[in-house]
Parts: C-alpha cells; structure tokens; sequence
C-alpha cells in the first residue's frame, strides 16, 4: 500500500504553476535573487550586510538547483557570495567567534560545499573556526546550545536548523562518531521543552533560567507557535538526517521526532489555501495572516522527507497542496520577466532591545516585506524540492550499485589525515566524484549504493543496474583487484537475469585492460589498447563528439566531450551505438534478459557534467541523465 500511495504522489506533484513561459519557477526566482544581491553584498538596498545566516539559506537555494541544472553561473554564485567574507588564511570577515552567536554557524554549510568542489583549504579553515564555536558553544545544564551568549540558558527552534546540519555535515566529513549523539540530543532536548502535546507545535523558545519576561514562570516556554520558527525546526531535521549514520541509535528518535513534526504541520494547514498562518494555531486571530516563509519551509521538508523515505508517501500531501498555495497567494510576476515571493516576515525574536515578548500582537507586529531573503532561500529549497518531485520515477524500487573493488583507490583526507577511499565515487563532490551522475538516478527515483566486495551472485542480487570504472593498475593501487573468471561468471549470471551492466573503462595506461576486457569479451565488447580524442589544454574542441537525433540511448544530448578514450571492438550480438570514422566508441549488448553498455572512459565524472568546465554548448550533463534514464528503463525490479 505504501508503494501504491507513493507512486500517487508523485505523479501529481507537477503541478500547472511550476512554470512560467516555459522556465521553472525556481530558476526564475533564483534570476531575481542573483539581479537583486548580484554580489551577495548588500541584503537590504543601502545597507552593507554582515555575515549573516539570511545568506546561507538562499545560497542553498542555489545550490539545490545548481545540483539539478549543471548551471556554472549557480556555482559561481556561491563561491562569489563566501569569497567576500573568507579571506586566503581561512579567515572570516565580521564573524565574532566570541559571540557565540549559533546563527553564525548557518553560512557553514556553503563553506563545506566549496571546500568538497574545490578542495581549497580556505574553505576548510573557516569551517573548522566554525566547529571550534560549536564546541565551545555556552549551553543549558543538560547540554543544549545556548541560542546566542547573550541570551543565556534560552534555546529557540531557529538554533537547531542554523547549527545542527553543518555540525552534522561537518562531524561526517571529520569521522567524529561521538558528534551524533549531541546533534540528537539537541533535537531531543528542544522537543521534551518546547512540545506542546494538544497540538503537537513547538513554542518559539525556552528560557531553562525563566528569568525572561516572555518565559511561562512555571515552563520557561515563550508563549506562541511560531510559523518560521516550526519551518527552521523541520527543515533542521530533514538536513541534518542526510549525514545521521543509518545504524546510529538514536537516527531513530530523530525519524520519530520528524514525524510527529509533520503530523503536527499538516494539522494545522489550511485546508482551503493550504497554507499557514504567522501564529499557527490562531487562523481566526485578529490580523493574523498566511506567511510565506513558513509554507516554504514546510513544503520543503515535507517533500524532502518523502522523497529520502524519512516520512511516510502520504505526507506529500503537505508539499502538493502548500506549493499550490504557495504560487497562487505569493508568488507575483516582475518587470525583470522572473519573479517575487510576497508576504514575508521580516524578522521575529525574543528578548533584546528593544524588548520581544513573545505575545500573539508582537508577532503580528513585525513588518511583512516582499522578496525578503529568508523567505526566498526557502523558497528555492521548496521549489527545487518540486521540481525533483514532478520528475518520472522509472527508478523507484530499483538499486544501481557502484563498483569500488576493481576500482580501489586511497588517497589521505585533509580534514582527517586518514587514508579514504576516493576516485568515482558517488558521494565525491569534487572533480573525480559521481556527484551529479548520483543525482541523475536519485532523481529518477532509484537507489544508489557501493559495492567495495568482490562481486557475487549473492551480492548483486538486489542490484538493478551495476556499474564498473576504471579497472586499477599497480601504479594507482599497491595490491589492485583483477578482474577474475569467477567475476566474470558472477557477473554474467546478474547480466543474464536482467541486470544493467555499464561498464566505463579509460585508455591504454591509464587502466587495467587485459583482465578488465575478459568480461566486455563475455558480451562481444572488446576494449582496445589504444588511445583516441588526445585533446591540448583547453582546446576542447578536439574531444567534440556529436551524436545523432535517432541515438536510442542519448535521446537530448547531441554535442558531447570525451577525452583520451578506448576505442572498442565488437562481436557477436554487440551493436556500436557511436561511432567515429572507423571507430567504435560506444557500444551496447543484449545477454540473455539484461544489457551492457560500454564506453571506453569514466566520462561522467563531476569535472566534465557539473558545467564548471566545459563550454556551454557541450551536453554530457544531458548525456549522464539520458544514459541514467535509459538504464533504468532497461532495468528490472530486484
């Protein structure tokens, strides 16, 4: 029944409005965002901007979509925007560390983004002055983070989303297991406080000293449900459960915790607008109005949530109807031809000077502004989050694994000094990882995963599709991993069930062949010692392959840049697929009731598809999604 739930939600997630003239909604607002703050400098006209998490939340924004377009000007957004604050030495521009402000941990995760593309230790240093905060962040006696030094002993919901996924992000790239613990208790803690069990909404905020005036003397909780403020909590978990290790033990109170935080936002969605309201639970409220941030943020999360199985199917239900309302009441045309976001609140607190208690008329009286960057940022995970929803599942319930047997490089991790795997790997954000390519599947649906085990019949039973790379020599691995019969016999036995073989070999020197082609033999593909497509610097032109409008694989891409390949020789049943003069450069092969696809480079690595190098005109971002696609459809349910 589950499945069948789903597979209804996400066949309706398109929804009429998600364009405009032909661009998706979340592009256009992405064009509007990068003309108002075309330097990230200046949030409010006039007024230079600190550094501030407002940033962090729109960049991304940016690099959701980034991920789905393969969009240089995305990208450079983002390394523009940090670039103004990180100077060489890691340094950050107008950060106080001593502040121990936990919203100056926001922009962190746009930090670790460039760091995983670029490599640059900058990056990395100013990460690490982040984490050093969180460290020594002043906290509650029973472990929570203070929200900020100056407001002591208060934990609020805006806290958890602008600390919890970088300390999640930053403690998975660091290895430190025993961070995990405190990143779910702090959700732990902030739930036990701030629940309200009638309706299942959070207050705002808890003062464990229940000294502040906007405190309930008994409870120290503030005394409204904030809608931005339960928006930062859910989309603080959807995040942070992206690096939560899948057999940790408390990854399960946080699945429970996210439940029950969705159970508790549908409840008080408006069934006729499907939207929410500034103060939640007061619809009939005098002055109270539906606020946009807030239905950003919980479209997101909930589309999210589903989309990772963190949350049942049936939650798209909050996503389906909020993005619908969310484009009838706020999204308006401009005369830049993009688009703003209406009927956002500026800003709402407790405490400070001048002072904030909390009361429903404080909430109300907050100034309501149109393309406010909170509400955008959200507004663009939100969309994006629906534009992946409205993509075709072929992929649902199938698996494609990535071999990391024959393919076993280690090289040592800056940010730990450990040997780690690396080298087309699906989680590598950097040139040599499968990043986009992942994202090409995952979109579509499916499952990805790893193999490092030799491959047996029993291992690749629930695979769908199975992938091989760049067979290693002596030269990039001490004790390489060949290609032996019993591998071959394996692999042919999954091939002839059905399975997907993709097999991305390279050019003679710069990978095991003569082993590596005993199994392309098996299926009349023979990969040959040679070496094609030479290309000088940055001459690209010299890699330039076109591919026709009838290729039964490639159905968009038809320029495409392949560099030093293997060029193939074919019999039996094998059939080229692209071929170049007299050469064979692709080719496919039915085997029983699978297929095999080979190419003789890795070619779909992030350097050539995320849009950082290439010209333009070059579509192997199109092509890694056309071959995806036609993977998948070939592909049988494991």
């Amino acid at each position: 029944m589950k499945k069948n739930i789903l597979n209804i939600a996400f066949a309706i997630a398109a929804l009429p409005l998600t364009q405009v003239n032909g661009q998706l909604l979340s592009e256009k607002m992405a064009a509007t965002t990068m003309s108002r703050w075309k330097d990230s400098l200046v949030m409010t006209p006039g007024r230079m901007v600190k550094w501030s998490y407002d940033q962090g939340v729109i960049l991304e924004g940016i690099d959701a979509i980034w991920q789905r377009t393969a969009d240089r000007k995305y990208f450079d957004y983002i390394k523009r925007s940090m670039d103004h604050y990180v100077e060489g030495d890691g340094t950050i521009r107008t950060y106080k560390q001593e502040d121990f402000n936990i919203d100056n941990i926001k922009n962190g995760r746009s930090l670790l983004t460039l760091y995983k593309v670029t490599g640059q230790q900058k990056y990395l240093k100013a990460c690490t002055t982040l984490w050093q905060q969180l460290q020594n962040q002043p906290r509650t006696n029973e472990g929570g983070f203070w929200h900020k030094k100056i407001y002591p002993y208060q934990m609020w919901l805006d806290g958890l989303y602008m600390g919890e996924p970088f300390y999640a992000e930053y403690a998975d790239l660091i290895k430190d297991e025993k961070a995990f613990d405190d990143i779910a208790n702090q959700f732990i803690y902030m739930e036990n406080h701030a629940r309200d069990a009638k309706t299942g909404l959070l207050y705002h905020g808890w003062d464990e000293s229940k000294e502040q005036k906007w405190a309930n003397k008994t409870t120290g909780l503030s005394p409204n449900f904030w809608g931005r403020a339960m928006g930062w909590y859910a989309m603080a978990l959807v995040d942070v459960l992206d690096y939560f290790p899948a057999n940790h033990p408390k990854r399960a109170a946080l699945l429970a915790i996210l439940n029950r935080t969705l159970t508790a936002i549908q409840k008080y969605q408006e069934p006729s607008s499907g939207l929410w309201y500034q103060v939640l639970d007061k619809a009939d409220g005098k002055g109270n109005y539906h606020e946009s941030s807030a239905a950003c943020m919980f479209v997101y999360a909930a589309a999210k949530a589903v989309r990772k199985e963190y949350a049942p199917a049936s939650f798209f239900r909050i996503a389906q109807k909020g993005y619908a309302g969310i484009q009838k009441e706020f999204i308006e045309p401009n005369d830049s031809g993009w688009v703003n976001l209406k009927s956002t609140v500026a800003v709402a607190g407790l405490g400070g000077n001048p002072y904030r208690d909390g009361s429903y008329e404080y909430y109300l009286r907050e100034k309501v502004i149109t393309n406010d960057a909170k509400g955008i940022g959200a507004f663009l995970l939100a969309s994006s989050e629906m534009d992946i929803a409205a993509m075709p599942k072929i992929g649902k319930g199938k698996t494609v694994t990535l071999d990391s047997y024959f393919n076993n490089e280690f090289y040592t991790e800056p940010a730990t000094g450990a040997q780690a795997s690396f080298h087309y790997k699906w989680e590598e954000r950097d040139n040599n990882g499968f990043h986009f390519w992942n994202n090409s599947f995952t979109y579509l649906g499916a499952k990805t995963n790893t193999l490092y085990e030799a491959p047996t019949s029993s291992n690749l039973k629930k695979s769908s599709v199975y992938i091989i790379v760049d067979a290693d020599t002596e030269k990039e691995t001490k004790a390489p991993n060949y290609v032996k019969p019993e591998h071959v016999d394996a692999i042919a036995e999954w091939v002839k069930a059905g399975g997907v073989l993709i097999l991305l070999g390279n050019d003679v020197g710069n990978a095991e062949l003569k082993q590596f082609t005993t199994l392309s033999d098996k299926f009349g593909i023979h990969f040959n010692e040679d070496s094609r497509n030479k290309v000088t610097g940055s001459q690209f032109e010299m890699g330039a392959l076109k591919i026709g409008a009838d290729n039964p694989v490639f159905k968009t891409a038809r320029k495409v840049y392949l560099k030093e390949i293997a060029t193939l020789t074919l019999s039996g049943d094998a059939k080229a697929n692209l071929t170049e003069g007299k050469d064979v450069l692709i080719a496919t092969a039915k085997y029983g009731k699978g297929t095999v696809f080979a190419v003789g480079d890795p070619w779909f690595y992030n350097e050539y598809v995320d849009g950082r190098k290439l010209p333009a005109d070059f579509e192997n971002f199109k092509a890694a999604n056309d071959l995806a696609k036609w993977a998948l459809e070939q592909s049988k349910k494991k």
